[in-house]
């Protein structure tokens, strides 16, 4: 490749004014749809191709870096990206204009959807909406296994996680640490998939702002922002757990959302999978119809999938609220799931980040993302065939042989209508047909039905 060809590929030299990056993490947002694999591809597109303010391999290492933390992977992408050009402030407005849009559309929904949930059009439009969720979740299985179950070991690891979590009901957090030792056996071993890219040597890379004081690591700036960022998480809690008591609704969402933003590695769909297991079946704050309607939501509208969160509290919150007026204590209860799930990425980020980037060469970190990712294939399946059971069939029986659950699911109770919309939704998409037409279309056809069948 001559010179003048690598000066094109490079990062464009000169400044990014503030101004000019926030409309760019402005148009990202808006253009995010179709869950953490879309919006990462956007943001690969206009920051490193278009734009061209990041190269390719720091793109990457960055990339890896999010996807080794608890949280929406790829908000703290544009987090991290935000960071690398304007430092916190930088990184500060990227990471909330990456959730804003999806956060006013979550609520219009949420507003509409407690107040006209048993309206038959409503109920007629989520018919076929769930049937194309089931396809997107199918679809996610189908590539994250194709891209990480590349040996036997690997395998092994996607089959243990399914099992561990579908049959055994073992905690998530459990198998994602687990995911990551096996991984770092992997590495060790040198096994096919648990390979380390090579990183860029020195700065060969430079960024068009260059590298600012925020580069590099500082003991005491990493106790200043670690401080600022759990006041600014934890203090609400701890204000609402004093006020209201641990048994209080809101109490209990927010706990429960923190713990989320620690213990759930692995991408949007894992974290799914956990928040579908505790929100529906250890709180019964949704049915599982209803979670299945939350995700349709999450994938219809720009922003990461993980503001299904925000849906989660406000029904939650509209159904026990309190003594406040139902709308204003999910209103409240919403905001709170919102806050306590995407505050600690942006501590993550600023407190991880100057490390990071003088760590670009470590090997291991790589290792245990591919055991981490390995181990979210069997659970994305769970999460699959979970929901396939409580979409397709009208009875679904729960049976324990000791430690052992078994669902068993009544034949004669197949639904042949959502089965055969969730068959067409997946073969469009695998076809290459957008998020957002098959969408559209699903729910058209779901409600044709629904009305020839009511």
């Amino acid at each position: 490749m001559s010179t003048a060809a690598r000066v094109q590929e490079a990062p464009r030299p000169g400044t990014v004014g503030f101004g000019e990056a926030a409309r760019v993490f402005a148009r990202i947002a808006f253009l995010g749809f179709g869950g953490a694999p879309g919006q990462i591809a956007v943001m690969h597109r206009i920051l490193v191709e278009e734009k061209r303010w990041l190269g390719e391999t720091r793109f990457l290492h960055a990339l890896n870096y999010c996807m080794l933390l608890p949280g929406p992977e790829a908000q703290q992408l544009a987090t991290y990206a935000g960071w690398l050009l304007h430092g916190a402030r930088g990184g500060i407005v990227a990471g909330t204009l990456f959730v804003l849009p999806g956060f006013l559309a979550i609520l219009a929904f949420s507003v509409l959807y407690a107040g006209f949930q048993h309206v038959t059009a409503v109920q007629a439009l989520f018919f076929g909406v769930k049937a194309a969720v089931l396809a997107v979740i199918l679809q996610a299985v189908v590539r994250i296994g194709r891209r990480t179950l590349v040996n036997g070991y690997m395998v092994a690891l996607a089959a243990t996680a399914f099992v561990a979590i579908f049959f055994f009901d073992v905690p998530f957090p459990l198998i994602i640490v687990a995911g990551a030792v096996a991984g770092l056996v992997g590495g060790r071993l040198r096994l096919r998939g648990f390979g380390v890219a090579r990183a860029a040597d020195g700065d060969d890379e430079p960024l068009p702002n260059g590298r600012g004081a925020h580069f590099d690591p500082s003991a005491a700036r990493t106790v200043r922002t670690v401080a600022v960022w759990l006041a600014l998480w934890w203090l609400p809690v701890l204000a609402i757990a004093a006020t209201l008591g641990l048994d209080d609704l809101f109490t209990r969402v927010a706990l429960f959302f923190s713990e989320l933003a620690v213990v759930t590695i692995g991408g949007a769909y894992a974290v799914l999978a956990y928040i579908a297991q505790e929100a529906v079946q250890s709180y019964g704050w949704l049915t599982p119809s209803e979670m299945l309607d939350a995700l349709g939501l999450a994938e219809a509208t720009p922003g990461p999938s993980i503001k299904v969160v925000q849906f989660v509290g406000f029904m939650a919150a509209f159904r026990d609220s309190g003594g406040l007026e139902p709308f204003t204590a999910g209103l409240l209860a919403g905001t709170l799931a919102t806050w306590v799930t995407f505050v600690p990425s942006f501590l993550w980020i600023f407190a991880g980040a100057p490390y990071m980037e003088s760590l670009r060469k470590r090997a291991a970190l790589t290792a245990a993302l591919s055991g981490i990712t390995a181990t979210v294939a069997g659970v994305v399946a769970n999460l699959a065939v979970w929901f396939a059971l409580q979409l397709l069939f009208t009875t679904v029986n729960e049976t324990w042989i000791g430690p052992l659950k078994l669902y068993v699911p009544d034949p004669a109770s197949l639904e042949p209508g959502p089965t055969v919309l969730a068959a067409v939704a997946l073969v469009a998409l695998r076809s290459g047909v957008g998020l957002l037409p098959v969408l559209g279309a699903s729910a058209l056809a779901g409600a044709a039905l629904y009305y020839s069948v009511a």
